[in-house]
C-alpha cells in the first residue's frame, strides 16, 4: 500500500475525513470511532448527521475542497443499481464515473462505496459483509478505492444464519434485511450500531463497522510517515 507523502498527519490531532454523500452518517460514525475528524456533505439537508456537516453538491465539493482533506469517503446513491429501485422501474443518476473523476482529481488517498448493481462500474471493488466484522445482518457493499490507498478483501464467512424476508418482521434466530419499509426499525438502530438514524437513513446506510475497520487500515499505513516524521 503507497500513500502520498504530503499526508497532514500532526501528533495529537486527528486526520480529516471527507464524507461524501453523507447522508445520516452510518460511515462516518465508523470513521470517527477509527480516529478521524469528520465532515459530511450531502446536497440534502441532514439534520441527523452526527458530526460537521456541509450542504452542498457533493462532486462541486470534492473539486474545490478535496485536497484539504487527509481522506476521503464517497457512497454516490445506490438507487440507480438497486434491484428495488430497477423494479419499481424508477430513473435516478448514475453518478459513479463522475465521483470517480472527481476523487481522483483530489489527489488524496480515497474510497468508494456502492451496493452490487454497480459491481460491473467498479475498479476490483473489496466487499463487505455484516459477519465480518460481528454485525448481524447480511449487507453486502462493495468499496474501490484509489490515490494510493488499497485493501484487501477480508475472508467472507459462509452465511449460515437464516435471512427475514424483505421488509417483513425478522423471526428470531434470523438475520434482517432491513430495506424498503421495513418493520423493526429499534432492532435495526441496535444491529447496525446507528441508534440516531430513522429508517430512511438505515435503509441504505454503510454499517459503521466497515468504515471503522477501512479507517484503520488507512491509518495504519500512516505509521511509516509518522515514525519518520517522529
Amino acid at each position: 500500500m503507497t500513500q502520498p507523502t504530503d499526508i497532514r498527519r500532526v501528533r495529537g490531532h486527528r486526520p480529516r475525513l471527507l464524507d461524501l454523500f453523507c447522508c445520516q452518517g452510518g460511515a462516518a460514525k465508523g470513521y470517527a470511532d477509527a480516529g478521524f475528524d469528520v465532515t459530511g456533505v450531502d446536497i440534502a439537508p441532514q439534520p441527523r448527521y452526527p458530526y460537521q456537516f456541509v450542504q452542498a453538491d457533493a462532486i462541486a465539493f470534492v473539486l474545490e475542497h478535496g485536497a484539504a482533506f487527509d481522506f476521503i469517503h464517497a457512497s454516490p446513491p445506490c438507487q440507480h443499481d438497486s434491484e428495488c429501485q430497477r423494479i419499481q422501474g424508477n430513473q435516478h443518476p448514475d453518478l459513479i464515473a463522475p465521483t470517480r473523476t472527481a476523487l481522483e482529481a483530489s489527489g488524496r488517498p480515497w474510497v468508494m462505496e456502492n451496493v452490487r448493481g454497480a459491481v460491473p462500474k467498479l475498479h476490483r471493488p473489496v466487499m463487505l459483509c455484516g459477519p465480518m466484522f460481528g454485525v448481524d445482518t447480511y449487507r453486502h457493499r462493495f468499496f474501490e478505492t484509489g490515490g494510493g490507498f488499497t485493501l484487501d478483501q477480508p475472508g467472507h464467512p459462509v452465511h449460515l444464519v437464516a435471512q427475514a424476508k424483505m421488509g417483513r418482521p425478522v423471526p428470531p434466530g434470523h438475520y434482517g434485511q432491513f430495506v424498503g419499509n421495513f418493520s423493526g426499525v429499534d432492532l435495526a438502530r441496535r444491529v447496525l450500531g446507528v441508534p440516531w438514524m430513522n429508517r430512511d437513513g438505515i435503509r441504505e446506510c454503510i454499517p459503521p463497522a466497515y468504515t471503522q475497520w477501512i479507517g484503520a487500515v488507512f491509518l495504519a499505513s500512516l505509521a511509516p510517515v509518522l515514525g519518520a516524521v517522529a
